[in-house]
């Protein structure tokens, strides 16, 4: 499916709500959730600018490898810029365009986009306490389950920050992996993440989301 062809809106929520994939190709299925900067692409601060797209080594092949297991990947990230009006929706739509082009000419697709810009030090519309979508709540996993019937309780979720590996506890997930790129170098990042291990939800830490290749407990059990 090429970039061109995907219907991307925001909802009434002022929220990011993109499914690319039928729900044919997702329902039932395990996903593969992964938080955007700093674990897919480069961390750049407030990413806003096509320019600025670098893809992190191993996150094209990690996606084109759940592509080829049938294993549904989505994107869900909180966007706090668009919230405190450093950019906009545009911004956001060209950068997505970039990576979702990039991904397709180099073989590999997302099947949903959700993003979140509510926040605590936000501007109206987007001033919120504690918006359900804002990881680590898990609004934005519930949602792609309810609009694409993937199976929350053996997917996983991999990111730079303890808040997407919580979000993945939040929504009961299978697993969380804390990557050691973007905000993941911190030390308080790593502790905080494998510290939200529980016995039905394991907790991995990674030196960045190439490792996922050979780590991640979801590929291993789809080629089995």
């Amino acid at each position: 499916m090429s970039p061109d062809n995907f219907d991307s809106f925001v909802t009434d929520e002022n929220v990011w709500s993109q499914v690319i994939s039928d729900e044919a190709s997702t329902s039932g299925r395990p996903a593969l959730f992964l938080d955007r900067d700093g674990a897919i692409v480069e961390e750049v601060n407030y990413l806003h600018r096509p320019e600025d797209v670098a893809f992190i080594p191993g996150a094209i092949e990690v996606i084109r490898r759940a592509n080829d297991l049938d294993i549904p990947v989505l994107i869900v990230t909180n966007q706090a810029g668009i919230g405190r009006q450093y950019y906009n929706w545009d911004h956001f739509i060209e950068v997505q365009k970039t990576i979702l082009t990039q991904l397709f000419d180099a073989g590999a697709q997302i099947d949903g986009v959700f993003a979140c810009p509510h926040h605590s030090d936000a501007r109206a519309p987007y001033f919120h306490k504690d918006h359900p979508w804002r990881k680590p709540n898990p609004g934005m996993l519930t949602t792609a389950q309810e609009l694409m019937a993937v199976d929350l309780s053996k997917s996983w979720i991999a990111g730079d920050r303890a808040g997407d590996v919580r979000a993945g506890l939040n929504a009961g997930c299978a697993g969380g992996i804390h990557l050691q790129t973007g905000h993941g170098i911190r030390e308080i990042e790593r502790d905080t993440s494998l510290a939200s291990a529980t016995k039905s939800f394991e907790v991995k830490s990674l030196a960045s989301i190439a490792d996922l290749l050979t780590e991640l407990p979801l590929f291993k059990q789809q080629m089995h």
